[in-house]
């Protein structure tokens, strides 16, 4: 697991041909100033006459750190990176309202065909097929485009661009008169959606100390489930309404999120690492004492030199901040480690299970039972989410991810078997075990490999590595949804 600074493993460092904190076969030495860690301008920091025994006090103070003194030492980075995942609230919630829309009867009738046998209204299949890709598709590209803005700009700007632009595209959802020009809209909100998507898990990875990492690059998931929420109980709220607004209304609701979601943004301090890598050091020390409050003085200027001496490593060894170098040396085996733990969540029946109400409603459920199904289904992932921070200390994540693959396949396979009763007893059963498999997917796989792909990267790629993890999330779910 890495660390708060993400110091150097024992590995890259034999590559440089060191040994963690070996001073004499570092290429570059700190020049002796006569000036240390707690004195030295902050610019020339990495020149501080002790800078190898500030890095070693800070990376054992890092270690050392217990949950409780974390939270204590840290409570700005706690609560700003909860702030800023809250960004994927609203992708969760959007990703949740069109999955389950399809089986929305006033939908279906503004955007589908009559079906004279079954004298109802549905939309398309090809349709279908549309509307949930079209969105992976903006994702794509805007995961393509997430970790080359971010490493110019930083998170703050690229966040508070994103929600500029879906605030416009919501009108145009908002008022599609045509199953075009809403999957049109779909697209296009797709592109800063797939930056929200991943935004939260690498903030909260370059702003926390190792001890609260784990759980708030976790928290990922406790968003989507908190946007699902959200969008279930608005779809259960509404269903009876023969209208346009009963789905005009839960579109419109995406309007709230922008607004408090920029300022949030705007006041939210700007990761240390990133102004590291930009040589803007007092900038980086300002961001390093907000978010730290709990720490003194020297503690701070010792994480500082901690992360410009990392920084400084990182480049000697030729760790470059293309995505091209996410595949080159060890970077790749650390990229390959991310890309297939989330694709993962798609090739485990995500898709199948987060849009269980159109499934519901085709095998024989009124609408009104099936979206109270999907209420209560989002209600058991936000617990299943919770209970994983538990089980994560006891088990770790790479337990918890084998033993959740066993369990959700054995339960998809009871449901592929029940397909061969008619009864309506074995329908029930069958919504009952996608039920439980949405459970022990937020419980394992659904919140831990948010966390690993947030951590397994080298520092100065961490941002590029998360958008290749995330872009074959999408690419998997493409082929899933189709």
């Amino acid at each position: 697991m890495s660390k708060l600074s993400d110091p150097i493993t024992e590995i890259e460092y034999a590559q440089a041909g060191a040994t963690p904190f070996e001073e004499k076969t570092i290429d570059h030495q700190p020049t002796a100033l006569g000036n240390d860690v707690e004195t030295i301008d902050i610019e020339q920091i990495g020149n501080a006459s002790d800078l190898y025994e500030a890095v070693r006090l800070a990376t054992e103070r890092e270690h050392a750190l217990t949950l409780r003194q974390a939270f204590k030492l840290y409570p700005a980075s706690f609560w700003w990176a909860i702030a800023i995942s809250f960004t994927i609230v609203m992708e969760g919630y959007d990703t949740y309202l069109l999955g389950n829309f399809l089986a929305y009867p006033t939908f279906a009738k503004k955007y589908g065909t009559y079906q004279p046998a079954s004298k109802t209204w549905l939309i398309e299949p090809n349709w279908q097929v549309a509307l949930n890709d079209v969105g992976t598709v903006g994702n794509v590209v805007g995961l393509l485009m997430m970790g080359v803005l971010t490493d110019r700009f930083g998170h703050r700007k690229v966040i508070m661009g994103g929600l500029i632009v879906i605030t416009a595209l919501i009108f145009m959802t908002f008022f599609a008169p045509n199953i075009q020009v809403l999957a049109a809209s779909l697209a296009l909100s797709g592109v800063p959606f797939g930056m929200f998507g991943i935004m939260g898990s690498a903030y909260a990875s370059e702003i926390c100390p190792l001890a609260l990492r784990g759980f708030l690059t976790s928290f990922v998931n406790i968003c989507w489930v908190i946007g699902q929420l959200i969008a279930s109980g608005t779809l259960v709220g509404l269903v009876n309404n023969n209208t346009e607004w009963s789905f005009k209304i839960p579109f419109a609701i995406q309007w709230v999120w922008p607004i408090p979601l920029f300022l949030i943004a705007y006041f939210a301090p700007n990761s240390p690492w990133w102004l590291v890598k930009k040589g803007r050091l007092t900038d980086a020390k300002k961001s390093l004492t907000r978010l730290s409050s709990g720490s003194s003085e020297a503690e701070i200027r010792r994480t500082l030199a901690m992360m410009v001496h990392t920084d400084r490593l990182e480049n000697e060894m030729k760790t470059k901040t293309s995505i091209l170098d996410c595949f080159k040396g060890t970077n790749l085996r650390r990229t390959e480690i991310a890309c297939m733990v989330l694709a993962s969540q798609s090739l485990s029946g995500e898709t199948f299970a987060y849009g269980s109400t159109y499934f519901f409603t085709q095998a024989g459920f009124s609408s009104s039972n099936a979206y109270k199904l999907n209420f209560g289904a989002s209600a058991v992932a936000f617990v299943g989410t919770c209970l994983s921070w538990l089980l994560m200390i006891w088990f770790g994540r790479r337990t918890l991810i084998l033993w959740g693959f066993s369990a959700m396949a054995l339960d998809l396979f009871l449901v592929g078997c029940l397909t061969y009763a008619s009864s309506q007893a074995a329908i029930w059963t069958q919504a009952a075990l996608i039920i439980i498999w949405l459970g022990i997917y937020s419980t394992t796989l659904g919140p831990q490999s948010f966390g690993l792909a947030a951590e397994v990267s080298a520092t100065r790629l961490r941002s590029q590595t998360i958008a290749l993890a995330r872009l074959t999330y999408q690419l998997a779910a493409l082929v899933t949804n189709t």
